[in-house]
């Protein structure tokens, strides 16, 4: 059965102030009526039951997540004790799902992305899964068609065609803009959504073969599953595994073999797909009015032009003469900035924690 594993960490420092450390990005309401959190959880609804949907976050976020997602049962919210990148994340979702299910496929995605329209998300999956069904040890990607030459983003080099999807040749990092423009003009090239689909007990498998030390930790972690021992045992267990991302763990050795590993496999997106980076990336979201802004709550933007501006329900921001600007207004902080510089954005939170100002992040 197709099991879903949502990857909710974050740190919360791009969306300051309306997110925290507490209330990361993916517990926000940015575009629509529910957090990307839910909005995660309820697109795969019509594919994969609650009692199917497991979600991976850090101890600290154990609350929010559970009063987000209140119809999940507790055992499915997995608790890391630290951080330690999307390998060992996924390797402890499959670790649990396989306990519940042997036989299970997992959807992984992450918790803060935004995707329109839905139908066109849950027939893309069901094609992995049909994908799964011919190849079962196929390890399977959802690359998004780029729209730009984004170089914030890593690609897939799609290969040789296989039915409706490809063959992944190999994964780059993040281009220069020049490189960009290259991948953008051949036509070969996909932006890597971190979305996959896989049977649960061939991600170990592959880890095993790849990050012994990661299911290492894992089989020393068995005797402890469902017992009140666990918390104690995943603290103690989990800080050990190497910080890795699942791509350079598995996925691009993976690929670098060709069929004999199973393969790795680009199915092309056919919905929007936007990870919601910062807030610039907003008007692209939720439009601009006739003055090139992007309003949210009560405002009043006088000769201003291209600016972001968040305000709360009760709270009226007025501005005067603001060119390209963000402004978002909270209950106990307010940020004024240029809207392209995200660099002066964590350069500000570093300086709020120097100067004793944490209790704002």
């Amino acid at each position: 059965m197709l099991h879903l594993v949502i990857m909710a960490g974050g740190s919360g420092t791009r969306f300051w102030p309306e997110s925290r450390r507490a209330r990361p990005k993916q517990f926000l309401t940015l575009a629509g009526e529910t957090s990307l959190i839910q909005q995660a959880a309820h697109r795969c609804r019509p594919l994969i039951p609650d009692e199917r949907t497991w979600v991976v976050t850090g101890s600290a976020h154990a609350a929010e997540t559970r009063k987000q997602l209140a119809e999940l049962p507790e055992s499915q919210v997995l608790l890391e004790p630290c951080g330690r990148n999307t390998a060992p994340c996924i390797a402890l979702a499959a670790f649990a799902v396989t306990q519940a299910d042997p036989n299970a496929t997992i959807l992984v995605t992450p918790a803060d992305h935004l995707i329109r329209p839905e139908p066109a998300f849950r027939e893309k999956i069901a094609e992995a899964q049909s994908l799964l069904g011919d190849h079962p040890n196929a390890s399977v990607l959802i690359g998004i068609t780029p729209t730009y030459a984004a170089t914030g983003y890593g690609y897939i080099e799609r290969g040789a065609a296989a039915g409706g999807a490809f063959h992944v040749d190999r994964f780059r990092e993040k281009p220069v803009r020049e490189t960009a423009e290259e991948f953008l003009r051949t036509g070969r090239f996909y932006w890597n959504s971190g979305i996959f689909v896989w049977r649960a007990a061939r991600v170990l498998e592959l880890l095993k073969q790849y990050q012994p030390a990661i299911v290492a930790g894992l089989d020393r972690l068995k005797p402890a599953w469902g017992t009140p021992d666990w918390t104690r045992a995943l603290a103690e267990e989990f800080p050990k595994m190497p910080s890795i991302s699942i791509d350079y763990a598995v996925l691009e050795p993976v690929a670098a073999a060709g069929t004999e590993g199973g393969g790795v496999y680009v199915l092309p997106s056919n919905f929007e797909w936007d990870d919601v980076g910062s807030w610039q990336s907003l008007p692209a979201v939720l439009g601009k009015d006739e003055q090139g802004n992007t309003s949210v709550g009560p405002t009043c933007a006088l000769h201003s032009t291209g600016c972001v501006i968040r305000t709360t329900d009760d709270h009226l921001v007025a501005t005067i003469g603001l060119r390209d600007c963000v402004v978002v207004h909270t209950p106990d902080a307010t940020l004024v900035a240029p809207r392209d510089d995200e660099n002066a954005l964590r350069e500000l939170v570093a300086t709020l924690e120097k100067r004793g100002l944490a209790h704002y992040l």
